[in-house]
């Protein structure tokens, strides 16, 4: 049986990364915050989701960094 990712409610993943629960709300409208889902009218993120979102966001803020220093 495979285990259950916690559920984070958008005050939970605001508070987790530190940033306004308007912010959240921008990212999801624009496409550019970790995946979510609708349970009924609410609005969940998988814990799994979002650390794959972070390490996303950290190796491709390495490889620009590469790229900047590389002068492309």
């Amino acid at each position: 049986m495979a285990t259950l990712d916690r559920l984070l409610t958008v005050q939970d993943l605001a508070d987790y990364l530190a940033v306004p629960v308007a912010t959240i709300y921008a990212w999801r409208h624009r496409g550019h915050g970790p995946p979510g889902f609708r349970v009924g009218r609410h609005l969940r993120f998988r814990t799994s989701d979002v650390t794959h979102w972070i390490s996303q966001r950290i190796n491709g803020s390495s490889t620009e960094q590469e790229r900047v220093r590389a002068g492309r």
